[in-house]
C-alpha cells in the first residue's frame, strides 16, 4: 500500500490502481507457474503478454 501511495502523487487515481491490480494478476500467476507447476500454455502467456501492454499504456497516457 506504501508503494501504491507513491504511485498516486504522479498518476491519476485510477491509473495508479489498475497498474496495480495488474501488477498483481500478473504476479500471482507467474508464482503460480513456476512453484505451483500450473501450466503456461501460449494462451496463457499471451494473455499475461496483453495485461503487461495495458500497464504500459496506462502508465504511458497517465504521464502526459
Amino acid at each position: 500500500m506504501f508503494l501504491l501511495g507513491l504511485a498516486v502523487r504522479d498518476l491519476p487515481i485510477g491509473t495508479a490502481y489498475r497498474v496495480w491490480a495488474g501488477i498483481g494478476g500478473v504476479g500471482a500467476v507467474l508464482v503460480g507457474i513456476a512453484l505451483f507447476g500450473e501450466p503456461a500454455d501460449g494462451f496463457r502467456l499471451l494473455c499475461l503478454a496483453l495485461i503487461l501492454a495495458g500497464i504500459a499504456g496506462l502508465k504511458t497516457t497517465a504521464t502526459r
